[in-house]
């Protein structure tokens, strides 16, 4: 500071003849006045030029982001679902009521038992396969049920359900208790086979040899829904 007081000294002492006098002081606190205010215009315009590269590395990154091409993921709490695997042994019913077993709908099986609206023979149930036509036999206690995919003289993709006084021989047998009856499945001569008794009755149903629309459960509810006259 001194250097600065020696400097402006020097000018006042070449200034013109007639000027009051310079005031060494009131200068010498101008221009320290003054040097602060540059050097907070410096530390200002030095802030500014921060923020404004700042903002433009931003806006740059951003500009990456949206035009690059996608190379940021997007994570969301969302989940894809995984398809469930059907299993032909087991069907769950849809969420159709089963309204005093008049309608019964197996959304993981091809076979849907619907209402039946009549008898057949001395054989009668109040379900049938949906589509499936029904050709009762002359002994009035024997029904062969068609699918709709096949021929009437196809047997092998029939069903045949009868009446007997005695229950069939079955290998591999499954017993199923259900609303007090007691249902037997199994095997008989190549072909699976579900009976319960009915009084004095035993009422058989032999499934077609291709039978992978039907499981367990379908074959309970059917002969659950029949009584033999």
């Amino acid at each position: 500071m001194d250097d600065v007081k020696r400097l402006l000294e020097q000018f006042a002492d070449r200034t013109a003849d007639g000027l009051p006098p310079a005031d060494v002081d009131a200068d010498v606190a101008r221009g320290r006045r003054a040097l602060r205010r540059i050097k907070a215009r410096r530390r200002v315009t030095g802030v500014l030029c921060v923020a404004a590269a700042t903002t433009a590395v931003l806006v740059a990154g951003d500009e990456s982001q949206w035009w690059g091409g996608g190379e940021t993921e997007v994570a969301t709490d969302a989940t894809t679902p995984q398809p469930s695997a059907a299993t032909s042994g087991s069907a769950a019913p849809s969420t159709a009521a089963d309204d005093g077993d008049k309608v019964a709908t197996f959304s993981m099986a091809r076979v849907q038992l619907v209402t039946n609206p009549k008898p057949w023979n001395s054989i009668a149930c109040t379900l049938t396969p949906q589509g499936w036509t029904a050709a009762p036999r002359s002994d009035a206690k024997r029904v062969v049920l068609t699918p709709p995919s096949a021929r009437t003289a196809e047997a092998a993709a029939q069903l045949e359900l009868f009446a007997a006084d005695a229950p069939q021989p079955l290998s591999g047998v499954r017993a199923v208790q259900s609303d007090g009856k007691v249902f037997h499945l199994g095997n008989a001569g190549g072909r699976e086979v579900g009976q319960v008794e009915l009084g004095g009755n035993w009422l058989v149903a032999r499934l077609p040899i291709d039978h992978q629309d039907w499981n367990d459960d379908l074959v309970r509810r059917f002969l659950d829904s029949c009584t033999v006259s």
